[in-house]
């Protein structure tokens, strides 16, 4: 049985409890010409049933068993019934809980079968006991017998489809709950992966490029040191600085702030620092930023990571002897644009490095496009733009 379900059930278990306790009373109380050993006997019939409900019958309806067990409860239970209403009529009125019982435990044709024929006991039980033309009641139980039928006929089989609409419902309710709790933990581990991703961009954005850096540094300072001191002692402080960078970088990542570079200038100066900082190692660079518009944060973060990896990459990778660094508000967005004269690659092999497709991605998640620009001995140009 579904958790919705059993929420209801207890209203069946009240139900055969009212039905139970008004026919202890009916066969109690009633005062006829029959043995009080009958009704003794009729009265322990009548519990047999209850009893067999709360042992078995009760499990069958709530699915937690069946098989043969309810072969043995409808027989159990018919049988108890039939022989209580034979000693005292007016047992019958345990046919209330009786048939429902069955409606609730067997197949819908076997109930309907049943209760047809223990209605049809009450008035048999009468002329059998008090004869045809001497009990005045046989004129009230051929029409409760005729009701009773026609509750079997047609209202049982009504309530048997009502049953199972509600089971189908509670069905499709506990399949909606699954599958929302589905949905939530697939959102829960997307929402996880997301920022699993988008931590790897800021970590390989940031900190891993500082740390390279800081290494090409110091190897440098250590070839230095005896020939040029001069020059080493410069690149001490530039690796100091770097590591000063990392260590803000590495904070507001924690903190999930804003990178440490737009946390106290623009993006502006932030990318005249990037520029500087590659010139200081022999480049010729050149940096144009033209008026800009008052951007959402997120937006600058894009257009600093981009230029931040860009840089590096033109450090790393492309040997160049200069680079020209642009970004201008033309059309409703913002334009970044880096160009060096170095050995280029092959762009059109799709095979960009995981920097450049944190670049893309995050061009992706603000709107806007990632180009690049490059062939053998050719130079690169990588053009990031976003709207504002």
């Amino acid at each position: 049985m579904t958790e919705a379900t059993s929420r209801w059930f207890w209203l069946w278990d009240a139900f055969f409890v009212v039905a139970y306790a008004a026919t202890t009373v009916v066969l109690s109380t009633e005062t006829t010409g029959t043995p009080a050993g009958a009704t003794y006997w009729s009265l322990a019939l009548v519990a047999v049933t209850a009893l067999a409900y709360l042992a078995l019958g009760r499990r069958i309806a709530r699915k937690e068993t069946g098989g043969p067990l309810r072969v043995v409860f409808a027989v159990v239970v018919v049988v108890a019934c039939v022989t209580a209403i034979m000693l005292r009529p007016s047992a019958g009125f345990a046919l209330f809980a009786t048939g429902s019982m069955l409606f609730l435990t067997v197949p819908v044709r076997i109930a309907v079968t049943a209760t047809v024929l223990m209605a049809a006991v009450p008035p048999l039980s009468v002329i059998v006991n008090f004869g045809i033309e001497t009990d005045p009641n046989l004129g009230v139980l051929i029409p409760f017998t005729g009701l009773m039928v026609l509750f079997a006929a047609f209202v049982g089989p009504w309530i048997d489809r009502v049953v199972n609409q509600s089971k189908e419902r509670a069905q499709l309710i506990e399949q909606l709950e699954a599958s929302q709790a589905e949905v939530s933990r697939l959102s829960r581990e997307a929402g996880t992966a997301a920022e699993r991703e988008r931590l790897a961009r800021e970590i390989h954005d940031t900190l891993a490029q500082g740390f390279t850096s800081i290494v090409t540094l110091a190897q440098a300072i250590e070839s230095e040191m005896d020939t040029n001191p001069d020059t080493a002692k410069r690149h001490l402080a530039l690796a100091a600085r770097t590591a000063r960078d990392n260590l803000a970088e590495a904070r507001a990542m924690v903190a999930e702030l804003t990178p440490a570079a737009l946390g106290s200038s623009t993006l502006e100066d932030a990318v005249h620092r990037e520029a500087a900082r590659l010139g200081e190692s022999g480049m010729d660079v050149t940096c144009e930023i033209d008026e800009l518009p008052k951007l959402p944060t997120a937006t600058e973060v894009v257009l600093l990571r981009g230029a931040q990896e860009a840089l590096t990459n033109v450090r790393k990778h492309s040997g160049a002897s200069a680079v020209a660094i642009r970004l201008r508000a033309a059309n409703g967005s913002i334009r970044l644009t880096v160009r060096d004269d170095g050995a280029g690659f092959d762009a059109s092999s799709g095979h960009t490095g995981y920097g450049l497709d944190g670049m893309r991605a995050r061009a992706s998640e603000a709107g806007g496009s990632l180009t690049i620009h490059s062939g053998p001995e050719d130079g690169t140009t990588v053009e990031l733009e976003v709207p504002v």
